[in-house]
């Protein structure tokens, strides 16, 4: 489309400069062709010319390519383009040649993105929520370096502060036999952490108690960051920095952040604290960086940890959020502007929403051993990685979700996870038998993609061609739910070619270029939906 106006303007048909990309879309009605474009709308008032003139020239430089079958021009000036079926079965092709790599695209290319997510208090048990931001942050991990970008996912352990120190008195309480200290941690969790600390450091309960808290703290930190750790694993969710909190305080961080603040005009001294003026970017009020007696807010430590970010080289800070935290954003974007960035370029927060578990219509009973929450490897012991994974990365972020397990565990066709993995799981069978049959598809050069002729085989290679767009456009709207409504759509069509274009032959007939040629397009399409899973770090059975 792009050449096609740079070479009407070349000739000096149309005046104008040729743009660097044009949006070309699927039309949702097939008699519209294959794809169709707004262009010579856009084109017309700088060219001066009405819109179906810009149109018509347009159209008949397209019309020049072997590859495009018909252009029509339909009310003021839409371009509706239907390819050939040698044009359009090449995508069958170039799907298998490209594997693995087939949905990759260059969006978000040289674009440093630092990517934190669940970043759990290591004081116990990774939850539901959190559940829920592990799900959709490891499918934006993937999404993102599948459109170039270059990401770095990021676990802040909240690990200094008031909250460790309860569950350092928790534990201890625990190990003593003694009732849950106020505004402690309570649940059977707890009592495992302080038996397993007493029994790596029998030695902790005879220490003086101020000396007992601060040590049951610290074992007790690094043995629920262990279970943090493994149960992400286990989840398929893996970080490359684990970010201690305590370590910005340790280091200098904090004074180094509050001394690029001042250099920046916007800390002030009074009442014998120390403020960050946010409000010269439109925050509510001005927040309190060090307080009368000396000691850092929380405020403080975000404000550490994001010049460290900046300071590590990332061009994009994207923090994901749970639905309590809604104040942050415009803390975090009048911090980013007071530490002379870009908030609308250089920091990005997401805010999730609740899920609820369900089981046949009934909230599910809170956990017994974490007390009041539903921990994630009860979730997965209750359905499984994949259903768990898929279920919670289809619906955008900022909804709130419901989670039935009696629905994501059924082996059937309304269970959207299932529905996509037996559509990859059928075509892996019908692979298996053409190998048993002694059918193959054949080389490279004996695939005829005129053959492809089909309606059916036209829709499915059209769903096929828009994987890339849907992976380009969940990645920059941070939306991994668009990647399983699309599988969902192209297992649909799928089934819907399988019905009506028979692959293999029967009985005693012999294999046909047909035959090849719809195999090519079915290992094009077991590739597609293989890649589309793999984003959301949910398995593609071959058998099911």
């Amino acid at each position: 489309m792009v050449a096609a106006i740079s070479a009407a303007v070349a000739a000096g048909e149309i005046a104008v400069t040729p743009p660097d990309t044009v949006l070309i879309e699927r039309p949702k009605n097939r008699d519209h062709g294959d794809y169709a474009t707004n262009a010579a709308l856009q084109l017309a008032k700088p060219a001066g010319r009405p819109p179906r003139e810009v149109a018509e020239l347009i159209a008949a430089r397209l019309r020049e390519s072997t590859a495009i079958e018909s252009v029509d021009i339909a009310g003021p000036g839409f371009l509706n383009i239907t390819l050939s079926h040698a044009a359009q079965g090449e995508l069958a092709r170039t799907i298998v040649a490209a594997g693995t790599t087939y949905g990759n695209n260059e969006t978000l290319a040289k674009e440093r993105i630092n990517l934190e997510f669940v970043s759990a208090n290591p004081t116990g048990p990774v939850h539901l929520g959190h559940t829920r931001w592990a799900a959709l942050g490891d499918s934006l991990r993937r999404l993102l370096e599948a459109s170039g970008a270059d990401v770095t996912s990021e676990f802040y352990v909240n690990d200094a502060g008031v909250q460790m120190m309860r569950f350092g008195e928790s534990l201890r309480a625990a190990a003593l036999g003694e009732p849950t200290p106020a505004e402690g941690y309570a649940g059977d969790y707890v009592v495992e952490v302080a038996a397993r600390a007493v029994q790596q450091r029998p030695e902790l309960v005879e220490l003086p108690a101020d000396e007992s808290i601060e040590a049951f703290r610290r074992v007790g930190h690094d043995l629920m960051l262990a279970e943090i750790r493994e149960s992400l694993v286990r989840f398929g969710v893996h970080f490359d920095v684990w970010f201690s909190e305590e370590t910005l305080h340790a280091s200098g961080a904090v004074e180094h952040a509050l001394a690029v603040l001042r250099e920046h005009g916007h800390v002030d001294d009074r009442d014998g604290a120390v403020w960050l003026r946010t409000t010269d970017y439109g925050d509510d009020k001005d927040r309190v960086l060090l307080r009368g007696n000396g000691e850092p807010t929380y405020f403080a430590a975000d404000a550490a940890y994001y010049i460290n970010k900046r300071e590590r080289g990332f061009d994009r800070c994207v923090y994901m959020l749970g639905a309590d935290h809604h104040g942050y954003v415009a803390r975090l974007r009048t911090l980013a502007a007071c530490a002379g960035d870009d908030p609308d370029s250089h920091i990005e927060v997401m805010i999730g929403q609740l899920v609820k578990l369900l089981r046949d219509g009934e909230q599910v009973r809170l956990s017994k051993r974490a007390g009041s929450i539903i921990t994630l490897d009860e979730l997965v012991d209750a359905v499984g990685v994949d259903a768990a994974r898929y279920t919670l990365a289809r619906y955008p972020a900022d909804s709130p979700m419901t989670l039935d397990i009696s629905l994501i565990t059924r082996q059937t066709n309304d269970n959207p996870v299932f529905y996509v993995q037996y559509a990859h799981a059928r075509i892996s069978s019908l692979l298996r038998n053409a190998e048993a049959l002694g059918v193959q598809r054949g080389d490279d050069a004996s695939f005829d993609p005129t053959l492809l002729a089909e309606p059916q085989e036209g829709e499915l290679l059209g769903a096929l061609g828009e994987f890339p767009r849907v992976v380009a456009g969940a990645a920059e709207l941070r939306e991994p739910h668009r990647v399983a409504r699309y599988l969902e759509e192209l297992a649909a069509i799928y089934h819907r070619f399988y019905d009506a274009c028979r692959v293999l032959p029967t009985g005693d007939e012999p294999a046909t270029d047909l035959s090849r040629a719809r195999l090519w397009l079915v290992e094009a399409t077991r590739i597609v939906l293989a890649n589309g899973l793999g984003l959301l770090g949910v398995s593609a059975p071959e058998r099911m």
